[in-house]
């Protein structure tokens, strides 16, 4: 079985008390953040299920049932950082917010990553 044929065992919903499983990493978490806000990737692994968006203008119909993984963030004027996902299957993007018990050594890997791996020799800004 492939990692993007996973199911949820039990989907975030709204209610206070709801629990979800992630499918990639096993972890039981609520569905509902501490803020009181609805969660949509799973705090440890920052992975999620692609569902179906409401609004099939978003850029996709999000109804492949991927994984979707966590590719960066993003860091809006407004404040607060964003999670970028890219669906496995479709290559589908959304974002999400983050929440304060997200995995934060997750969060720093993928806010480095563009320095630890630059497109281009960084020795060039040396003849600045």
């Amino acid at each position: 079985m492939s990692s993007t044929s996973r199911t949820l065992s039990s989907t975030p919903s709204t209610a206070p008390h709801s629990v979800f499983s992630c499918a990639w990493c096993g972890r039981t978490a609520s569905a509902v953040a501490d803020d009181g806000t609805q969660r949509h990737h799973c705090p440890s692994c920052l992975q999620f299920q692609h569902l179906p968006d409401p609004d099939p203008t978003d850029g996709g119909s999000g109804d492949c049932r991927g994984r979707m993984s966590p590719i960066a963030v993003a860091v809006p004027r407004t404040g607060g950082w964003m999670v970028i996902h890219r669906c496995a299957r479709c290559d589908g993007l959304t974002s999400s917010p983050t929440r304060a018990d997200d995995n934060q050594l997750v969060l720093m890997r993928l806010a480095v990553r563009p320095l630890a791996q630059p497109p281009f020799p960084l020795e060039a800004f040396g003849d600045l």
